[in-house]
């Protein structure tokens, strides 16, 4: 009889207790699901979100088979250098230390993807006679990527205007003091090339104080075969 008391006060706590789990499973609650997750041994973290895939270059999908993974960004006013990716490859940056004022340009061997070369050419205190040497001699088939950085377009003359036209340029004629421009085109192309952006120097548009903003283009080139090349 002198076990009665207690009993009926442990009685009373469980039927307390199981009545505050009962309200909190089905009211929710952080009780609820403070003792689920107790219960559960589930832990309380939110589940991250995947990352989006990365693909070469960064691009948002895969380029196709015997097709090469590009990017290419112009300069940021007379600040930040260009940038050219290929194949997940940096061609140009100004890590590379391959940067200049004026016009980049990196060419590509077009059958194999091979890099054959880079260089930058002043276009506002430098000679157009360089420029003019580095593109009449390219052969049928070569790959040209081309990055503006600071001014692209004082020096430029007929003759090199006319050279990247040959290359499938169709900006090249408006390209004016201070515009970016981004561009990739090949010797011998048939038609004028898909990868092309120019953004005009603007006083009112302008992002910088005197300069537009980067441009930033990528996408997939076709692999030329042995024959056509």
């Amino acid at each position: 009889m002198r076990l009665a008391g207690p009993l009926r006060g442990v009685a009373v706590l469980l039927l307390i207790g199981v009545t505050w789990f009962l309200a909190s499973t089905m009211f929710g609650g952080e009780g609820g699901s403070s003792v689920r997750h107790f219960f559960s041994g589930a832990s309380e973290e939110p589940t991250a979100e995947p990352r989006p895939r990365r693909y070469k270059c960064g691009l948002s999908a895969p380029c196709p088979p015997k097709h090469l993974a590009f990017r290419v960004v112009s300069g940021a006013a007379n600040v930040i250098g260009p940038k050219m990716c290929l194949e997940d490859k940096m061609l140009i940056s100004s890590l590379k230390d391959n940067v200049g004022r004026g016009i980049n340009v990196a060419l590509v061997n077009g059958v194999t993807g091979e890099l054959l070369g880079t260089k930058a050419f002043d276009m506002w205190a430098g000679d157009v006679n360089d420029l003019l040497k580095f593109l009449r001699p390219l052969h049928e088939g070569t790959l040209v990527f081309v990055a503006s950085f600071d001014d692209a377009a004082t020096k430029m003359n007929d003759e090199a205007r006319r050279l990247f036209e040959e290359l499938g340029s169709t900006a090249v004629k408006e390209l004016a003091f201070r515009d970016s421009w981004v561009f990739v085109g090949a010797m011998g192309i048939e038609n004028k090339s898909p990868f092309e952006q120019r953004m005009k120097n603007s006083k009112g548009s302008n992002k910088y104080e005197g300069w537009p903003e980067s441009l930033e283009m990528d996408g997939c080139i076709p692999l030329r075969t042995p024959l056509e090349s």
